[in-house]
């Protein structure tokens, strides 16, 4: 399994910790070339250097066009492929009540969480993928298949990645495959909203009765980008621990 992407080249965006930090090293761990992205230099060049391997950063914002264009032009550039992308890139500025939500806030969650998303899919189509095929995953959430009414907007969005996964499968297809993960909540600095404080509570919603870690999701999102996966795409499949069995999304 170690060599499933040898001569492959990963781009992971918003992957200087937590998940995504997660999937480059999986990637890597496999055998593939991996550039990572993020918004600060500091923490892309820490993130390098605890992978090790071939590796490129490029910092950016993935909701600024330019910053897209850049990096996946410096990816084909320095590993000569873009075989698989993985839409790691979200935030969440927005909590509570949407009545009193800040609407540009919420523009910003779908700017970043949705089209950034089909930003990056539209270049490395139109850079490697068009002609030579590949695989994306969108890292989607739970939050996006069932209301929480804690992180409705963020919600929104994840639902609206959802349906662009579909819509992306189908209109891609057979060249490219286009999955989503949707994810519980995960013990990364981002989620610590949801937990900390409370984690021994928060665990009890789960079946398994821990919360997930960056290497639960990492290694679905392997499978999904690897040939095991041929015919796969258009889905979004859990990884929650069993949450969602359980009639609630936390």
């Amino acid at each position: 399994m170690s060599e499933d992407f040898s001569g492959k080249t990963a781009l992971v965006t918003g992957a200087s910790r937590g998940i995504g930090l997660g999937i480059a090293r999986e990637l890597l761990s496999r055998g593939a070339a991996v550039t990572i992205t993020g918004r600060k230099a500091d923490q892309l060049a820490e993130a390098a250097k605890e992978l090790g391997g071939k590796v490129l950063t490029v910092q950016g914002n993935a909701g600024d066009d330019a910053s897209r264009e850049e990096v996946v032009a410096r990816t084909v550039e320095e590993f000569g492929s873009l075989d698989v992308l993985v839409n790691n890139t979200g935030i969440n500025p927005q909590f509570g009540f949407l009545m009193d939500a800040d609407l540009n806030a919420v523009r910003k969650i779908f700017d970043v969480n949705v089209v950034a998303a089909l930003g990056f899919t539209q270049l490395a189509w139109k850079a490697w993928m068009a002609e030579h095929g590949g695989s994306v995953v969108n890292i989607a959430s739970i939050g996006g298949i069932r209301s929480t009414g804690v992180i409705a907007a963020y919600g929104a969005s994840k639902a609206a990645l959802i349906r662009l996964t579909e819509e992306l499968a189908w209109q891609l297809g057979p060249k490219v495959r286009v999955n989503a993960v949707a994810p519980g909540v995960v013990k990364t600095k981002f989620a610590e909203a949801l937990y900390v404080g409370r984690e021994e509570q928060a665990v009890q919603q789960y079946p398994t009765k821990r919360l997930g870690t960056p290497e639960d999701v990492a290694s679905l999102v392997a499978f999904l980008c690897s040939d095991g996966a041929s015919w796969i795409t258009g889905e979004t499949v859990r990884v929650d621990g069993g949450l969602l069995a359980t009639g609630t999304a936390g």
